[in-house]
């Protein structure tokens, strides 16, 4: 570690140093992010980028008392080096360790938990009205992407915060990314947007001045009035200034020193101040500024050859492929993402068929009602998105596509454990919630040729789709189809039922049970709504006992709906739901997190097991 670095142990230590040691600084925690994240993988394009503007907000603002948050939080890690979390590095994103978003758990410098884009300036602003109704005395800062002003939640805090008043800082990290290149035509205003930087140092001057004067603050005050009516019917404003904001920039978000100055001059701004900083994402690592959207996750890579850009075989390439053959021979179908092309397997559709592929930024409630308005108009609208992110869109999903049953096909991605992101990434509700949707049928493919053969059949469904798989490579189980159910291996003694890739851990424990003498009967479902009900009445009448093994909570579980409809068919049973109950689970490597939650097959043989003694 280098020499200045090694001088930042806690909180409010930036404010020590001399202000010319601070590009320096910002030099030694590159390095540091680098060599770090190298090694446990993690976000860092995204660091790399606003290393200069976290540490001017650190020398401005004081994290144990002010707030600032950070949307999203993926940018959050120069944040936890500063505020005396820098040792903790080597346990980022493991099981126990740190986590690789703010949480207010791990640091009194973390206000809120962050994980989604878009709700920073919200949060931000029930701060400041807290802090003004409680006659407190503390800065507010929401640090929020460009990226992010393509999901309406952020305009929602914009036109609240613009005329409330509230004395409180957004700043605007524009790079011109989300993850991928940003779409929409925000991101066009942005560019546009321009003022001299010298004009703000000599507003601020002129105003420090005339406050010094007897009644300077009143004709102060007069005159910023004066020119505000004049700039409001001559200049076209700002976005930003129409909302009610004080705007601020662009400035260069890599000039520590000037950052400093503009952010003391915001804090001086008695009202809503929009600062503009525009910044390269992966500043200071080569490969990262020329391929940053490869580099906004990682995991562990060496330094000089850099990460592997080959695509590895998962189920979101396998979907990606499948999608793209079906749309050769089908011209209604299109693909939809929310700022995820790559993630979700996109790429190639996007490439041979830019007709028909649609990236509408971080705005899922907004995809999900295009889809149906499109399903309305006869085209198979497919829309491929994260499990965690779907989640934003529930009421469309209820409104516009359920009530008139439209054809949309919502592929859902990273379903179940994804591992390192934590709480607010696991794909563990959409059982629930999309189980909650009249008519809707839910495909859960167990393996490659699963996913091609459900999205077959999904695209000449009628109705709303799902077809949920996880993130990451197929298991053991290779087979294709896309029956409602399937009896794996015959048994007597207990019937176990799952769905997915959790096949994989469920034929590992009856072979474990075996060895105990236990004889269980296996049923993969292909389909988890509709449920193939007789398939498992037929197993369960002869064994009498059941366990429902899957990778979501509790609340709306396949396994409720299974034990009901045997419980109205009068059949009765032991029975037993291993599933992720009623909390939210932590970060960790997926295997790490099946294991703690009791979903890996040594767990699931003991529970099954404890459930067959005295039977």
């Amino acid at each position: 570690m280098n020499n200045i670095l090694q001088q930042i142990n806690k909180p409010n230590d930036v404010k020590q140093l001399d202000k010319s040691l601070l590009t320096e600084l910002c030099a030694d925690i590159r390095k540091f992010l680098l060599e770090n994240v190298s090694q446990t993988g993690g976000h860092l394009a995204s660091n790399l980028g606003v290393v200069e503007l976290t540490v001017a907000m650190h020398r401005v603002f004081d994290p144990t008392g002010d707030r600032i948050l950070f949307d999203v939080g993926h940018q959050s890690y120069v944040h936890k080096i500063l505020t005396g979390r820098k040792d903790e590095f080597k346990t980022l994103r493991k099981f126990g360790g740190m986590s690789g978003f703010p949480k207010p758990n791990e640091s009194e410098c973390d206000p809120f938990i962050a994980g989604h884009a878009s709700d920073a300036i919200s949060l931000a602003l029930g701060m400041a009205r807290a802090r003004s109704l409680q006659n407190a005395d503390y800065n507010v800062v929401a640090v929020i992407g460009d990226g992010a002003l393509t999901g309406g939640l952020a305009y929602e805090g914009l036109n609240s915060a613009g005329q409330s008043g509230e004395p409180m800082i957004v700043i605007l990290n524009d790079n011109g990314m989300s993850i991928t290149r940003n779409v929409g035509s925000i991101s066009k205003s942005l560019a546009h947007q321009r003022s001299k930087p010298g004009y703000y140092h000599f507003k601020r001057v002129y105003r420090n001045v005339l406050k010094k004067l007897p009644g300077g603050n009143k004709l102060y005050m007069f005159n910023h009035k004066i020119k505000t009516a004049i700039k409001k019917a001559l200049i076209n404003c700002s976005f930003f200034e129409e909302m009610g904001f004080h705007y601020l920039g662009p400035v260069d978000g890599h000039d520590v020193g000037r950052l400093v100055d503009m952010l003391e001059h915001a804090k001086s701004v008695n009202e809503p101040v929009l600062l503009h900083v525009v910044t390269q994402k992966g500043k200071g690592y080569a490969p990262a500024e020329q391929n940053p959207d490869a580099y906004h996750g990682v995991s562990p890579f060496d330094l000089a050859e850099g990460i592997s850009l080959s695509k590895k075989r998962s189920f979101s390439t396998v979907f990606g492929e499948a999608l793209t053959e079906l749309a050769d021979k089908d011209n209604r179908i299109c693909a939809i993402t929310a700022a995820m092309k790559s993630g979700t397997g996109l790429d190639e559709f996007a490439r041979k068929y830019p007709n028909r592929f649609f990236d509408e930024g971080i705005a899922e409630g907004h995809a999900v009602s295009m889809a149906a308005g499109m399903a309305k108009q006869g085209a198979i609208p497919v829309f491929a998105v994260y499990s965690t992110f779907l989640q934003r869109s529930y009421d469309m999903l209820l409104h516009d596509v359920g009530i008139l049953s439209q054809h949309v096909i919502f592929a859902v991605d990273r379903a179940g454990i994804v591992g390192a992101d934590g709480e607010t990434h696991h794909g563990v509700f959409d059982v629930s919630y999309l189980r909650n949707v009249p008519g809707m049928r839910i495909y859960a493919p167990a393996s490659f040729a699963e996913v091609r053969d459900m999205l077959a059949a999904a695209v000449n469904d009628k109705g709303p789709v799902a077809i949920r798989y996880p993130r990451g490579s197929e298991g053991a189980y290779r087979e294709g189809g896309c029956e409602m159910s399937k009896v794996l291996r015959s048994g007597n003694d207990v019937t176990l039922v799952t769905y997915g890739t959790e096949i994989n851990n469920v034929m590992a424990t009856a072979e474990l049970l075996e060895q105990k003498g236990i004889s269980a009967e296996v049923i993969k479902l292909g389909v988890i709504k509709p449920i193939d009900i007789t398939a498992i009445s037929e197993s369960v009448k002869k064994t009498g006992r059941v366990a429902v093994i899957e990778e979501c909570i509790r609340a709306g579980a396949v396994g409720e709906a299974v034990i009901a409809a045997l419980n109205e068919g009068g059949i009765v049973a032991k029975a037993m739901l291993i599933n992720l109950g009623d909390e939210f689970i932590p970060h960790g490597s997926i295997g790490e997190l099946l294991a703690a939650c009791g979903l890996d097959s040594e767990s699931i043989a003991e529970k099954v097991s404890e459930m067959m003694k005295g039977v």
